[in-house]
């Protein structure tokens, strides 16, 4: 999880790239077509196509479509905020992914925990600052909404690896994001220009290592444990904005991310105390 939580932060400074000079779905189209040939090249050779099986296709479409929604709105968030800023709203899934493992999963989560993810949810409150005149907008919002729909991916992950190889899971959900997002894209699909081809290699490498490394971290564990290792990604946030475009986190949202990380600490503090 922690190998996958550094590499979508390099996958999303691609991201926050070409999406200045490409419609969203387009760009969501070109990360998951970019990602296929690096996961299927290493299956390929070993010839291990067998993995790909599955008998449950529909479950791979609901992933497919949950990971477009969340692919798009993560792209508009990545447009209209830094990526500090951004990663202190999108925190807020690993809470959710909590709270939807009781729900769907009926994996126990006690009351400490809950504690933990009423904290987090404050920190992301205080991070958009509803009704006041710095709230963050549709940028703020596009990231709650990515983080629900990655908190529900994650969650049918976790059911999905009972029964099917992380090859599967991760081929099946690329080509799904693929098709369906190229067949939207079409209409206003805008050339490519090579002087962004590195950008795009980037994207297609870092992606299909990331999600590869994801599918495994939630396949191999409960939803709750694995989620708190992505609050990783604010620290990566904070490095890349101060690194690549000198910007720094309000107080704000400092403080309202240190609330939602405290949060996601205190769950992941639990959930080591109950395995021991």
């Amino acid at each position: 999880m922690l190998a996958a939580v550094g590499l979508f932060s390099i996958v999303d400074v691609a991201l926050k790239m070409l999406v200045q000079y490409y419609p969203p779905m387009q760009v969501s189209c070109i990360r998951a077509a970019t990602s296929l040939p690096v996961v299927l090249l290493p299956l390929l050779l070993a010839r291990r196509w067998r993995q790909l099986r599955t008998s449950r296709p529909g479950f791979h479409l609901l992933r497919g479509v949950l990971g477009i929604g969340s692919l798009l709105a993560y792209v508009q968030a990545l447009k209209l905020l830094s990526l500090s800023n951004m990663y202190a709203i999108f925190l807020s899934a690993p809470l959710m992914i909590a709270a939807l493992s009781v729900v769907v999963l009926r994996e126990r989560v006690d009351w400490h925990r809950w504690l933990g993810i009423t904290a987090g949810l404050v920190g992301v409150v205080i991070i958009l600052r509803p009704g006041l005149a710095g709230f963050t907008g549709l940028g703020g919002l596009a990231a709650l909404l990515a983080a629900l729909c990655y908190a529900l991916n994650a969650i049918s992950m976790r059911a999905l690896g009972r029964t099917d190889s992380t090859a599967s899971m991760v081929v099946w959900y690329l080509v799904v994001m693929a098709v369906v997002a190229g067949i939207l894209a079409a209409p206003d699909w805008v050339t490519m220009d090579l002087a962004h081809l590195h950008w795009i290699v980037l994207l297609g490498i870092t992606g299909a290592l990331a999600q590869q490394a994801l599918t495994e971290a939630f396949r191999r564990a409960p939803a709750s444990a694995v989620a708190p290792f992505e609050y990783t990604a604010l620290l990566w946030g904070i490095g890349l904005d101060f690194a690549l475009w000198g910007v720094l986190p309000s107080p704000l949202v400092l403080a309202g991310g240190t609330v939602v990380v405290g949060g996601g600490l205190y769950v992941l503090h639990r959930e080591r105390k109950a395995s021991s």
